[in-house]
């Protein structure tokens, strides 16, 4: 089985992680930019993570066997921060880069002007750099908080097809499914989505334009979700065309709007800008 998890952030993760979601299938990866647990106080710290995400983070995963891209942007819960807002600023000059796939994560948090204000601007981003959108919709009043986002991408001038509607439920589905753009939903061990869950909406809703990811935080976080979930569709006696389709073939068919997808892992170095993810008698 070939996995391609559009959503984890491999950041907060160890390699025995990486090791494990190899022996899984995972082949390929999404890290989003998002927010850290500790606020940032300056743009001077999304610059450092940004260039993390571009270096270091493809080279280690690389060491697994593992093509990682991302997705740049200020994530919605920074997006209230006036210390963090002039990142907006730097963002045009990273969203050159080949490793970024998609801008985000974007969209809301707690529903704020300032969300609506970041969230507006980073579309228009997406829209002049020829990128498609991750847009995160908020864990709170989940429904409203989609409707919210549903409007400011009707005001946008990217095309639904182009976003991706992530953290999604089954009070959610139908609204995003109407409004054409691609379906993300975000498995965790014990809150949110679960595997069981999620073969309970592909069974409702199909497997068109539907995105599972592992998501896989710095809390309680499973990173081998996706393939739980590719293991539950069979066992619930879907094809494994149809798992191909979910944890391959949507990913590739969404993140490569943007052009930019190598699948093909770069050329094995031992050693990023001087450092390895050796420790001992290298």
């Amino acid at each position: 089985m070939r996995i391609f998890d559009p959503h984890i952030h491999m950041t907060s993760r160890t390699t025995d992680d990486y090791q494990a979601m190899y022996d899984a299938g995972v082949r390929a990866l999404v890290e989003p930019s998002f927010w850290l647990g500790q606020p940032r106080t300056s743009p001077a710290s999304f610059l450092d993570y940004f260039d993390s995400l571009l270096g270091w983070e493809p080279f280690r995963a690389a060491q697994y066997g593992i093509a990682l891209h991302c997705t740049l942007a200020l994530n919605p819960k920074e997006a209230n921060d006036p210390r963090c807002t002039p990142v907006l600023d730097a963002l045009p000059r990273y969203l050159v880069k080949d490793h970024v796939v998609a801008v985000g994560e974007i969209g809301f948090d707690s529903m704020t002007p300032a969300e609506d204000t970041a969230l507006a601007a980073q579309l228009q981003l997406a829209a002049d750099h020829g990128l498609p959108a991750l847009v995160h919709t908020p864990h709170r009043d989940k429904l409203a908080g989609l409707r919210r986002t549903l409007d400011v991408l009707r005001e946008s001038a990217l095309a639904p097809d182009r976003v991706l509607l992530d953290h999604l439920n089954e009070t959610t589905v139908k609204d995003a499914a109407d409004s054409g753009a691609w379906l993300g939903f975000s498995l965790y061990p014990d809150t949110k989505m679960d595997e069981d869950r999620m073969v309970a909406v592909l069974k409702d809703h199909g497997t068109e334009r539907v995105l599972v990811n592992s998501a896989a935080d710095w809390g309680k976080s499973d990173p081998l979700m996706t393939r739980k979930a590719a293991d539950a569709m069979l066992a619930a006696g879907f094809s494994a065309d149809d798992v191909d389709q979910v944890v391959w073939r949507n990913p590739v068919a969404f993140y490569g709007l943007s052009g930019r997808l190598r699948l093909d892992l770069p050329s094995s170095d031992t050693s990023h800008q001087g450092n390895s993810i050796l420790r001992g008698g290298e």
